[in-house]
């Protein structure tokens, strides 16, 4: 299946369920993302999160996270 293929069937099954603004690249982001908080409680680094995404670059890969300010201000808490 080419990547244009496999984007028009997840845009078809998504429309088909009622996904409003979902996208191929929802389900990717949600992953990234959901994956960079978990990673140090597995003790791991957004390195592992840049190669579990299978991105060369850590720039691309911090385009799919966000910082959180309370959890700056518990891990000052902490030091």
């Amino acid at each position: 299946m080419s990547p244009t293929a496999l984007q028009v069937w997840f845009h078809r099954h998504y429309a088909a369920l009622g996904f409003v603004g979902a996208s191929s690249h929802s389900g990717r982001r949600t992953f990234v993302a959901k994956l960079a908080k978990k990673i140090v409680e597995a003790g791991g680094s957004l390195r592992d999160v840049q190669e579990l995404a299978g991105h060369a670059s850590l720039t691309t890969t911090q385009r799919f996270i966000q910082g959180s300010n309370d959890a700056k201000r518990r891990v000052m808490g902490l030091i």
